[in-house]
């Protein structure tokens, strides 16, 4: 049997991608292998570009796959291989460049290789792409939470990012087909969907008379399905059709991840952001009021050129007023090719580390802080976790819908089971919680989980 084995470098949508990739490899007969121990006939990297480490790093592993075995096909994909084709034919042993389209044309580019053994940049335009790639997931190694694509690229050539040039402008994927495929999602048995994408909330902007909050409310009818959550999505792209979805829908995740960026109007716009913090500010507000209790986690970059220590504070101040559930901070990292990469007053290395550390300290601050305020409240379960300890007992972990990690004493059958748990202790990243009830039933007949299968799952499923 051939052997194919991955390596995935980047965000969330790259692993998705290279689920859908594994699925062309197992349709033809390949099993997979471990990229690190074993010997594999064909190797993929699926590269990032996000930052210049991201470039590099995509280098070290394609000559690492190369090493592994110099008779192997190594093929590169996504976003380093988009932008840099080139860079990466040079690299000796890589026998073939895919970028972030034609995907669903690799396994005819692998036979080609092994047959004449000539290698292929096979990377267009992608400027010139207007269809969204068709590449389904039927599974994912957590049973409980499946990501579907529903968009891919991005329209808004922020300063400091590259992806636009990588991933191409907004495409959308066609309603029916996302809703086909979430249908057999449900039907697989994943109770919740995390919608994603490139820019996910830009969905339907190349659509006529479809928008995101339609696919939401559409994705609502669907019988079987508990829990729909957006991956991320712009405030600018919240409007009064979005945040009446948000009202009504019995199936939407409170908790909605709104990228902020940066908390100073001056900083927003060198960013190419499209919004003030007002702005915002206001639409926070609003998403509270139609979805209370909703968790709002955030993106913001430290020390972007020329914030000075008053911005810095600025958005501090900001930041605390949002009242945020998490944030992830990232210092500004330079992208060659990016317009903020040729701006003046690049901020010290060590000053931006320093911000860093007060905007995480920050953070914990708010996460613990939102997790207080569910002390003694009853939330829904479906753990993804489950180990038994060394004194017999069972303790599952799983996220509630405001997304919030509790963990709890139960048995084994209740793993990947709806469960409705009481918060008794709160903390930053994890919470403990009581068993209420189960709310759903247990078929006397269904296989229950062991608990080895259970560990192996379970840092696959908290990674997500």
């Amino acid at each position: 049997m051939p052997s194919v084995a991955f390596y995935t470098l980047g965000c969330k949508v790259n692993f998705y991608d290279t689920e859908a990739m594994w699925q062309l490899f197992k349709n033809e007969g390949y099993e997979q292998v471990d990229f690190e121990t074993t010997t594999a006939d064909v190797y993929v990297i699926n590269t990032c570009t996000v930052t210049n480490t991201g470039d590099k790093k995509s280098r070290q592993i394609i000559r690492r796959a190369v090493r592994r075995n110099p008779d192997a096909v190594i093929a590169v994909t996504g976003c380093y291989a988009q932008t840099s084709p080139a860079e990466i034919m040079a690299i000796p042993g890589v026998d073939l460049v895919v970028g972030t389209q034609d995907r669903d044309k690799l396994m005819g580019f692998i036979a080609d290789i092994q047959r004449d053994r000539k290698p292929v940049n096979a990377v267009r335009n992608i400027m010139k792409t207007r269809e969204f790639e068709e590449l389904d997931v039927p599974a994912f190694a957590d049973r409980t939470r499946a990501f579907l694509k529903i968009q891919e690229g991005c329209n808004n050539f922020c300063t400091f990012c590259i992806i636009p040039w990588s991933r191409g402008l907004s495409r959308s994927r066609a309603p029916e087909s996302v809703l086909k495929q979430a249908r057999q999602l449900v039907e697989a048995g994943y109770k919740e969907i995390v919608l994603t994408g490139i820019h996910t909330g830009g969905y339907g902007d190349d659509l006529e008379n479809y928008r995101l909050s339609d696919l939401l409310s559409d994705l609502d009818q669907i019988d079987g399905l508990e829990r729909i959550r957006i991956s991320s999505i712009e405030a600018s792209q919240i409007d009064d059709k979005m945040i009446a979805v948000l009202n009504s829908s019995k199936k939407m995740c409170r908790h909605l991840h709104i990228p902020l960026q940066a908390g100073d109007d001056a900083i927003l716009k060198r960013m190419r952001r499209k919004y003030t913090t007002e702005e915002f500010a206001e639409k926070i507000a609003r998403i509270k009021e139609a979805m209370p209790g909703v968790a709002i986690t955030t993106d913001v970059i430290v020390g972007f050129p020329g914030e000075t220590e008053e911005q810095f504070e600025n958005g501090y101040r900001f930041m605390e007023r949002i009242g945020f559930a998490e944030m992830h901070v990232f210092p500004y990292s330079k992208r060659t090719g990016t317009p903020a990469s040729r701006m003046d007053d690049q901020v010290d290395e060590e000053v931006k580390n320093e911000r860093v550390h007060k905007l995480i300290d920050l953070s914990e601050k708010m996460q613990a802080e939102y997790s207080k305020g569910w002390v003694g409240a009853e939330l829904d379960v479906i753990p993804e976790r489950a180990v038994r300890g060394e004194d017999g007992i069972v303790r599952l972990a799983g996220y509630s819908d405001n997304y919030l990690l509790i963990e709890f004493e139960g048995e084994e059958y209740m793993y990947r089971k709806h469960c409705r748990v009481r918060l008794t202790e709160s903390g930053v990243n994890e919470n403990r919680g009581e068993l209420i009830e189960m709310l759903e039933p247990v078929e006397p007949a269904a296989p229950v989980a062991s608990v080895d299968e259970v560990a192996q799952v379970s840092q696959v499923a908290l990674r997500a």
